[in-house]
């Protein structure tokens, strides 16, 4: 009997739903930083990064970091969420081509 696949984005894709950006910072760095949050098929919950962006040398893979979750609805209030940073990884052919993606997950 074969094995029934999971869609193991169901939570992000409810989440990309609910939300429209993300906002957090880095220790360190006295900015606060803001994205869209993009549901982006073959990389899940995405932010979109410009390839100059200071962020990209403060992130890293594994790290989990308290994030602010918009929502749609700016009458509705935003969420704090435990965000794990799951890769960081540049387009080089898609819709966002020399930009680099930041795949994201809720922390358990």
């Amino acid at each position: 009997m074969g094995s029934i696949e999971t869609d193991r984005r169901i939570e992000p894709r409810r989440i990309v739903d609910e939300y429209y950006s993300v906002e957090f910072s880095i220790s360190g760095i006295e900015m606060t930083y803001q994205f869209k949050i993009w549901n982006i098929s073959t990389k899940g919950l995405c932010l979109v990064v410009r390839p100059e962006s200071d962020i990209l040398r403060h992130l890293k893979v594994g790290e989990t970091i308290q994030m602010k979750f918009y929502r749609e609805i700016a009458s509705k209030p935003a969420d704090f969420i435990n965000t794990k940073i799951c890769h960081i990884t540049k387009d080089d052919t898609g819709k966002f081509r020399d930009h680099y993606l930041i795949g994201l997950g809720l922390a358990q």
